[in-house]
Formats: C-alpha cells, sequence, structure tokens
C-alpha cells in the first residue's frame, strides 16, 4: 500500500490538492496522510504593528485548523480511500519533509502556492523548499485551473 503525504493549508487550491491525491490513492491502492503545519507567526517589530498577545491569536488558529482538519479527514471516512490526519507546529517545508521521512511517503502532493506573497519573501516557497528536499517524488498541483485552450479546427 503506498502511503501519500497531502500538505494542506486551507487556501483556495486544498480542494483540488486533495482531489488529485484521492485519485492518485484509489489509483495505487494508497492511503492518505493529511498534513497540517500549524506555523510560528511571522512578525516584523520594525516595520509592523505591535501585537500585544499572540497566545489568543494562535490558539484561536489552532482550534480553526483542528476543525478543518477533521473536516477534511472526514471527507474520506466511508470511502475506498483511508485516510488519517496529522499536525505538527513549525516551518512548513522542514516540517513536510520531515513528515514524508516518518511515515514512509511514497509521494507528496501538495499545492504550488498557499501562503501570501509577504511570508513567501520572507520565509522562502514552502513548495520550492520541499522539492528540494523531499525524500519521494511531489505531484504539484497548480493554484489555479491552467486557461482553457481553443478547439481545434
Amino acid at each position: 500500500m503506498k502511503t501519500i503525504l497531502v500538505p494542506i493549508d486551507f487556501s483556495p487550491v486544498t480542494k483540488a490538492v486533495v482531489d488529485e491525491a484521492e485519485s492518485l490513492a484509489q489509483s495505487c491502492k494508497g492511503r492518505i496522510v493529511l498534513l497540517y503545519v500549524v506555523q510560528p507567526p511571522v512578525l516584523v517589530a520594525e516595520y509592523g504593528g505591535v501585537i500585544e498577545d499572540v497566545v489568543p491569536l494562535v490558539e484561536a488558529a489552532e482550534k480553526a485548523a483542528n476543525q478543518l482538519l477533521a473536516k477534511w479527514r472526514d471527507h474520506f471516512s466511508g470511502g475506498s480511500v483511508t485516510a488519517k490526519a496529522v499536525k505538527v507546529e513549525g516551518f512548513p517545508a522542514k516540517e513536510i519533509v520531515e513528515q514524508a521521512r516518518a511515515h514512509g511517503a511514497d509521494y507528496i502532493v501538495m499545492g504550488s502556492h498557499g501562503h501570501t506573497a509577504f511570508y513567501d519573501l520572507l520565509i522562502g516557497s514552502t513548495t520550492s523548499g520541499v522539492l528540494k528536499k523531499a525524500p519521494c517524488p511531489v505531484v504539484v498541483v497548480p493554484a489555479r485551473p491552467a486557461p482553457a485552450r481553443p478547439a481545434k479546427k
């Protein structure tokens, strides 16, 4: 049985990523490990506003993440594909690679984008980081569908 690690971030591309992973899992009789990485908040003290108390914000984000992760795990209940959900804390690219190794992933299916341009500027592209260090093939799902090609006459 193949293991497919599916990092999700609840951005608009999540449904396309989950659908692609489900299709791959069905074709190779695989199982899915949904992964959500809780990121440390990015704070820029000199140029940004001061956030007095980050803890309530992080707790609220984690509670929402637990609910959304459970929703996506339940998407697979009763179907032909088995899935489990994992939540870890840290920097996404590093954690995705570590979880791929920990779960013996045969594939990683992830979105091409998901973070804000500001986050990517400060931290770097998650997808790029995973592609450089992944222990297995990575299937990258585009954030937007490709434009339709005109039919040949």
